[in-house]
């Protein structure tokens, strides 16, 4: 499929509020209400854009975990499958070779007198399939959540996206974990099929009203609790090579490397981790030749970093990024 400016400047629009009306796109495009719907139509029936509603990593109090797991030959198709089904992986991907898989899992918080269930990480060292497990704790992003590629890529205008990134006004930001209750659960659920959803059916979905849909939902964004994302074809802004890169750096100059690496143009997601690395990226490039280019002056010029292991992507299974990531593949 081509894609053109209003295509990119669409899905630019959307990054910035996910649920936007099509008549406020327009205005700021300075196109029609109808030429936005089919552009969004076209490419999400040909499943090249979707938007999704998220809980941000940590406001229930959960944690955000990163996975690097060896697998038997032959096994990561069936398992990259299993994991994209789960509700806790956010995104998954098979790596270079065919016999490791890296996944982002989000994995609650305890219960009242710490009771809850085994967890993902704790069931995956009894899977006959994995050989060997690393496991990264998320500490601190540095560029991710709501902030995708996407917002780089300068389809839009300073003033256009400014026009477009209002945020709901009169709820003030909470500083601890929300605390949701089932219908939260369901509206968030719901809004992860289709962050579009109309009031109507996200009434349907909670059994609220649409004024109490409106005022939660409202409530939930403001506050950084929940956040829309886009998932859409990377080829539309000329991308074809996206790889992983896991740093070394001295904890002492983390925060200025990690800030330097995550206004990168190329950096989808930038997160310090625990580990034997302890900052992780996403990238991605038009194509190798552009890559090596950024590993060679961009990360080369990042004074504090030790080691740098860059691992391609072979395919993806589920696709809510590191942010950026392209259309899910839902098992």
């Amino acid at each position: 499929m081509d894609y053109d400016d209003i295509d990119r400047q669409v899905v630019h629009a959307l990054q910035l509020d996910g649920r936007a009306p099509f008549s406020r796109i327009a205005r700021v495009l300075g196109v029609s209400d109808q030429t936005v719907a089919r552009r969004y139509t076209r490419l999400r029936t040909a499943g090249l854009l979707r938007v999704v509603g998220l809980w941000r990593v940590g406001a229930r109090g959960d944690s955000g975990w990163i996975v690097r797991l060896r697998c038997a030959p032959g096994a990561a198709d069936d398992l990259g499958r299993v994991l994209a089904r789960r509700p806790d992986t956010m995104w998954v991907h098979a790596l270079s070779g065919g016999t490791e898989i890296n996944f982002a899992a989000v994995i609650p918080a305890e219960g009242p007198e710490g009771s809850r269930a085994p967890t993902l990480l704790e069931q995956l060292p009894r899977t006959r399939q994995v050989t060997d497990v690393t496991v990264l704790s998320t500490l601190h992003t540095f560029f991710g959540g709501p902030m995708s590629l996407v917002n780089k890529s300068g389809a839009l205008s300073a003033a256009q996206a400014a026009e477009l990134s209002g945020t709901p006004t009169g709820v003030r930001r909470g500083a601890g974990p929300v605390r949701a209750d089932d219908g939260d659960l369901r509206l968030v659920a719901a809004l992860g099929e289709d962050g579009r959803a109309p009031f109507a059916d996200l009434a349907s979905v909670t059994g609220w009203s649409q004024s109490t849909v409106r005022r939660r939902l409202g409530e939930l964004m403001a506050g950084g609790s929940v956040y829309t994302d886009v998932e859409y074809d990377h080829r539309m802004f000329g991308i074809r090579s996206h790889v992983l890169m896991m740093l070394s750096v001295p904890p002492a100059r983390l925060e200025e490397t990690g800030r330097a690496l995550a206004a990168h143009p190329e950096v989808a997601y930038a997160a310090a981790t625990t580990g034997p690395t302890n900052l992780f990226a996403s990238v991605l490039c038009p194509d190798m030749a552009a890559l090596y280019r950024y590993l060679t002056t961009r990360v080369a010029a990042l004074s504090g970093v030790e080691r740098v292991e860059t691992l391609p992507l072979v395919r993806t299974f589920k696709g809510i990024t590191p942010n950026g990531g392209g259309p899910a593949t839902r098992a």
